[in-house]
């Protein structure tokens, strides 16, 4: 009976864990801010996966959002890159959050100063 409970357990799309920002990169460019962002999570299938990563200012305000379309089973970590962000002037730092489709916006977040 315990190793059916354990197989069950196992099988559930809870057992991904929550998703990791690993890394990340802030680029000036002509037309905003470039981020490339590389996440961590034990993607399953469309069944549990990290289904997007964000930047958001001091202030809790979302300054752009990579929506991922697909699970990265066989691809981790993986890096997905968002370019044409608009910072306002002043601010030197963002933190990047990361999101799967199961448990929702990891309370793991990175801050990233800006260079």
């Amino acid at each position: 009976m315990r190793a059916l409970l354990l197989i069950a357990l196992a099988a559930s799309p809870a057992f991904a864990g929550e998703v990791e920002v690993v890394d990340a990169r802030a680029t000036k460019e002509a037309g905003g801010w470039r981020f490339d962002v590389t996440l961590r999570h034990e993607d399953t299938g469309w069944e549990h996966y990290a289904d997007a990563w964000r930047v958001v200012g001091p202030d809790g305000a979302v300054y752009g959002q990579r929506t991922l379309l697909h699970p990265h089973v066989d691809e981790q970590p993986f890096t997905r890159s968002l370019g044409g962000v608009a910072i306002p002037e002043g601010v030197s730092r963002v933190m990047i959050e990361a999101r799967d489709n199961v448990d929702g916006w990891s309370p793991r977040v990175l801050e990233l100063p800006l260079p």
